[in-house]
């Protein structure tokens, strides 16, 4: 049975990349989204490539989900070698208009659905002593913004998470990572609501989803004598 990399949150921008990417260097790229459907192009694009994938619905934020998911991959697919988590859950409210049912969603998206997908993560590779778990932050992870109370309080705290596995699992071979998306992303969202900062593209002035995922195979490449906990990526032109 082959590796696998649970890429969960694997999207049509910078998570399909990252399953791609990984399925090209002979991994099983097990797919996530909320439902089977949607990740499904993704799963047909990298078999037809000529590579492994699979793509299964599950909800992150679900305990009994993602138990279910790593022990299905663990059984059928293969040891899970590599785990990603891809989750997003931007939004932008002014803190007189944040509900308490946007702030807890945002924060389960964000904060807890990477608690449970570490936590799972562990579990399966803690045997073994080996394996990358990689969680993807973002600007608001380092700093809040206006407006973004909900999304920073839930990347302030992946970020701890990160931090805290890191040097709880470092002892086992287990490499965790944090990685800083600073910037816009190639993406459809991007291109359909904000086209002069896509028409940046044509300078390098977005992040590349292929090029994210190049520097996730290379963390998860890294011998341990010098393993990268946290690391940024971001446009030539972004101010920081």
């Amino acid at each position: 049975m082959k590796s696998a990399a649970i890429i969960i949150g694997a999207g049509d921008a910078t998570g399909g990349a990252i399953a791609r990417r990984f399925a090209r260097e002979g991994l099983t790229a097990v797919c996530t989204r909320r439902t089977r459907e949607a990740v499904m192009p993704l799963v047909e694009t990298i078999e037809a490539d000529g590579y492994k994938a699979v793509g299964r619905g599950c909800d992150a934020r679900s305990e009994d989900e993602m138990i279910a998911l790593f022990d299905e991959v663990e059984r059928d697919i293969g040891p899970v070698d590599v785990v990603v988590f891809n989750i997003g859950a931007n939004v932008n409210f002014p803190i007189t208009e944040m509900t308490v049912r946007v702030y807890r969603k945002v924060w389960e998206m964000a904060a807890f659905a990477g608690f449970l997908a570490g936590r799972e993560a562990a579990r399966v590779m803690s045997p073994r002593e080996a394996g990358t778990i990689i969680f993807t932050g973002a600007t608001a992870s380092l700093r809040g913004g206006a407006g973004f109370s909900a999304f920073a309080g839930a990347k302030f705290a992946l970020r701890a998470l990160a931090q805290s596995m890191a040097r709880e699992l470092g002892p086992r071979g287990i490499h965790v990572a944090h990685t800083i998306i600073d910037g816009a992303i190639d993406t459809a969202f991007i291109r359909d609501n904000f086209p002069e900062r896509y028409k940046l593209k044509d300078v390098d002035g977005i992040l590349d989803p292929e090029a994210i995922a190049e520097t996730y195979w290379t963390l998860h490449q890294q011998p341990r004598s010098a393993w990268t906990h946290e690391l940024d990526l971001r446009p030539w032109m972004e101010t920081f």
